[in-house]
């Protein structure tokens, strides 16, 4: 029983130690549903019996109540019988209830949380419980120990978490990650380790805990870095509790690489060589010098000076620009001004040595001045760069260069060197004048800047160059083009709303917000397409039905940011795919056929319409019967409803089917049909006599009988409906001493005495009666032999039984019975050759009808009530009934030997 007892309230790891003294102490795991046993307080006060009662001596029984109920009230339920402790409806939260380390309690009247220190029972429920009655008042102190489980996974409070290292760090450096992960949970159920995704090779993590039990991640280097080979690591620091299973959380750590200065400038080339014309003017650009540090900042600031080895006449013909490095030319070169000059140049970084570059410069004495270039420039020039717009015409003049001698002792031409749709040319009248001009329209998006150069020289073969730069101005003279001018585009019908379609993408090959492309919907787009302006995203906005519209098309329009603007148009095709949404439908709830009976097996009932208004495989239906398989069959595809058998209606009259139709999407769906079948009647059923039961039975009638009285009556019944079923009964032949002395009523089918009988008219009467129905298109019969013999008693039974078995000759009358029932079928005579003829037959016939309808009404309403309901009863069977031959009532008639 213990180990039963322990396995039933393992699971909650809910137990209690008691203490007479009134306080109990009870723990459980945070969490835990409604209803489940904290303890039982009447148990553990041992205020029960063995057998679980309260002692009999104790009157009125007790009662367990919360002092009040407070904070901490809320999450259990207290039986007031039993004392049996309850979790309640609110779950109990232990990070919510405590807040570790806090050191406070809170009260809430009789029920209090308190938590003190990190162990298991440092998050308490405290509740006061009175047992009652006063003669046996106790205060009971229950403290509830909330134990923890693993139900938060860590989280770092920031998503992405930044650390620097130095380049020059050593091998094991530690630094600290100062956003270590959180988890509420306490002990192994919080962060217990770090590691991180990919570690690069260089680094790794360690994981410290200080006097408080808090863990701290530490970052280690394990390898040299160098900012200049990667300046930067992103990887991925997950946090990872101990609970089981274990839960995980994770941030992004970027390690940036901080650069120091371990590079120093260095020149690509050690000494330059150049070659400077003494006639050169002020400002000519001799040189640069161009030295490269590594580093960052400012540890990557260079400074160019010229070496102490640098004589000063060199210094003062050539200024060093400091921060670029660009040598040019600052006093005029004349007849004493050495032809050689050695510069060395200096290359100075913080902290480092100076990197050495030599520039020798030779001076080229000249004895004639070069041809000078003049230009005037027609176009818009800024410092040698002319600015031409992309959509000037032909033949645009760019500048005039006026080419002269300025010894004017030499003949000077000139031509243009470089390509580019431009030419220069003469400008006469004048001399020594040339036009730059365009010789076709110049296009931005195929080049945008020309470097041409007017090259001028004399006949001494001095050359002058004057560079010119064009640069193309564009202008708003290229529309968006779509990728696609046919954007053919598919979706699922019941999308999500706001779903993806696709992300238009247009081009315009012209820059700045000439190219800027704008999209927008065509007019002829449904309201519920959406489309951004600016990322060219395409959204639908609500579920689209395939069934309500399958294919959508529709404009839309990319716009440039141009004045004035210009757009393209692309077509937006939408073909909605089909989804098994709808079931089969019936175009009718219930079906009701028609069918006569002993209709031929397999042959068709009717048809069950069915239509599915989805596509493809999910519209394909097929059809099956519920019930009534074993009799009736259906045609899958077509829906034919087919009987494998003839149907009797006389065995039954209808049938009810549920036919299912079920479609071939996946899940499939499926409904269902009601089917009901009437039989109608055929005549295949001829007039059943009941009454005589035999032919050999006879009745004995007493010659004192009355004419008009009713001596017996032959009774039948049809199993058919209808007309089918309404008999009329007729004396068809007639053997006795005064055979016409009975007749028989066609209707009731009674036979009465019409003349006195005479002393002559003694002996066997054997009448012939036809039992006929009303069928169509043949009417059915049966017979019956009615024997009366008229004598005052029966003396010699044997020798009546012998003139029975006798055959009787009986000759057969033809002679319809007479009965007013209008039949349901008509046979059509042959029409008149004449239609005058036909029109006064019509007009004879209608006349006569009409007066004999008229006279059976009358004599109808004057006859006997009574006598009507006999004959409803005997004649008329119901539709759809059976008859109950034992609830007809019969008269009472006199028979012998039967």
């Amino acid at each position: 029983h213990l180990l039963f007892f322990l396995l039933f309230v393992g699971p909650f790891n809910c137990f209690a130690s008691y203490s007479r003294a009134t306080e109990l102490f009870y723990s459980l795991n945070e969490g835990l549903p409604a209803g489940v046993l904290i303890g039982s307080l009447a148990r553990d006060l041992r205020l029960l019996t063995a057998g679980g009662q309260h002692p009999a001596s104790l009157q009125p029984p007790l009662s367990f109540t919360l002092a009040s109920h407070g904070l901490g009230g809320q999450y259990v339920q207290l039986d007031n019988r039993s004392g049996e402790l309850y979790t309640s409806a609110v779950e109990i939260d232990r990070e919510a209830l405590c807040v570790e380390s806090s050191g406070a309690t809170i009260f809430g009247g009789s029920a209090a949380v308190s938590s003190s220190s990190p162990s298991p029972e440092s998050c308490q429920l405290l509740l006061d419980v009175l047992v009652l009655p006063q003669e046996y008042f106790r205060l009971v102190k229950v403290k509830i120990a909330i134990r923890d489980v693993n139900d938060n996974a860590p989280r770092f409070p920031v998503p992405h978490i930044h650390l620097s290292v130095p380049e020059n760090a050593p091998v094991n450096t530690r630094l600290a990650i100062e956003h270590p992960a959180l988890d509420p949970d306490m002990g192994t159920n919080g962060v217990q380790t770090y590691r991180l995704r990919d570690n690069y090779g260089v680094f790794t993590l360690d994981v410290e805990e200080n006097e408080n039990g808090e863990r701290t991640p530490y970052l280690i280097v394990m390898g040299a870095l160098d900012r200049e080979t990667q300046d930067e690591y992103v990887t991925v620091i997950i946090a990872e509790d101990g609970g089981t299973p274990p839960l995980v959380g994770s941030a992004t750590l970027t390690i940036g690489i901080g650069d120091i200065n371990d590079n120093c400038p260095q020149f690509n080339d050690s000494q330059l060589n150049v070659t400077l014309y003494g006639n050169s003017s002020l400002g000519t650009h001799v040189a640069t010098v161009h030295a490269v540090d590594m580093d960052l900042g400012s540890n990557a600031q260079i400074t160019y000076s010229y070496s102490q080895k640098v004589p000063q006449p060199s210094r003062d013909l050539f200024h060093l620009n400091e921060s670029t490095g660009a040598i040019t030319l600052s006093t005029k070169v004349d007849g004493d001004t050495p032809r050689l000059h050695r510069l060395i140049i200096l290359g100075n970084g913080p902290g480092c040595i100076p990197a050495v570059i030599t520039v020798l410069v030779t001076i080229i004495k000249v004895m004639m001045r070069p041809p000078e270039v003049v230009p005037r420039f027609i176009a818009n020039e800024v410092e040698g760069v002319v600015y031409l717009k992309e959509l000037e015409p032909i033949n645009t003049p760019i500048a005039f260069f006026t080419i002269k001698d300025p010894d004017e002792k030499y003949k000077v031409s000139c031509y243009l060197d470089g390509d580019g749709p431009f030419r220069l040319s003469p400008y006469k009248p004048y001399n020594n004048e040339y036009l730059l001009e365009t010789t076709k329209p110049l296009d931005f998006e195929t080049q945008q800047l020309y470097e041409i150069s007017v090259v001028a020289w004399n006949s001494e073969g001095f050359h002058v160059k004057k560079v010119i730069k064009v640069q193309v101005l564009d202008d708003n003279d290229n529309s968006p083009v779509f990728s696609e001018q046919l954007i053919e585009l598919s979706i699922e019908e019941n999308n999500v709303p706001n779903a993806f379609l696709t992300k238009l993408h247009a081009t315009d090959a012209d820059s700045g917000e000439r190219g800027q492309v704008s999209y927008f919907l065509g007019p002829d787009a449904p309201s519920y397409f959406a489309l951004d302006k600016t990322t060219g995203v395409l959204t639908v906005s609500t579920q689209l039905d395939r069934e309500e519209k399958e294919k959508y098309r529709y404009t839309v329009k990319a716009v440039d940011s141009g004045f004035p603007p210009r757009e393209s148009i692309a077509t937006v095709t939408i073909t909605v795919l089909d989804k098994n949404d709808n079931s089969p439908r019936f175009i009718n709830k219930d079906f009701s056929f028609f069918v006569p009976e002993n209709f031929p097996g397999f042959g068709e009932i009717g048809v069950i319409s069915v239509t599915d208004a989805d596509a493809g495989q999910n519209g394909w239906v097929a059809l099956s019967v519920l019930n009534g398989s074993d009799i009736f069959v259906i045609d899958t595809g077509k829906g034919v409803l087919r009987a494998k058998v003839s149907l009797d209606r006389e065995q039954q009259s209808s049938y009810v089917l549920w036919i299912e139709a079920v479609d071939g999407g996946d899940p499939a769906l499926s409904s269902t049909a009601k089917i009901t079948i009437l039989l109608l009647d055929i005549n295949d059923n001829p007039p059943l006599v009941l009454f005589p039961q035999s032919n050999m039975s006879y009745l004995l009638v007493l010659p004192s009988t009355l004419p008009g009285s009713p001596i017996t009556e032959v009774y039948a019944v049809d199993k058919d409906t209808g007309m089918n079923a309404v008999i009329a009964y007729s004396i068809i032949g007639r053997r006795g001493p005064r055979p016409e002395s009975f007749r028989i009523d066609p209707k009731t089918g009674n036979i009465t005495l019409e003349e006195s009988l005479m002393q002559n008219d003694y002996g066997l009467y054997r009448l012939l009666v036809k039992v006929s129905d009303h069928g169509y298109p043949e009417p059915l019969h049966s017979t019956v032999m009615v024997n009366l013999f008229v004598n005052d008693t029966v003396s010699n039974e044997s020798y009546i039984e012998s003139l029975l078995r006798k055959e009787p000759d009986i000759s057969v009358e033809e002679k319809q019975p007479q009965i007013s029932i209008e039949p349901t079928h008509k046979k059509m005579e042959s029409a008149s050759c004449m239609p005058t003829l036909v029109a006064l037959s019509i007009i004879s016939l209608g006349s006569i009808a009409l007066v004999t309808g008229m006279g059976i009404y009358i004599c109808l309403r004057k006859g006997k009530k009574h006598h009507r309901a006999d004959e409803n009863l005997e004649v008329q069977i119901p539709l759809n009934g059976r008859i109950n031959l034992h609830m007809l009532e019969k008269k009472p008639v006199e028979i012998s030997n039967i």
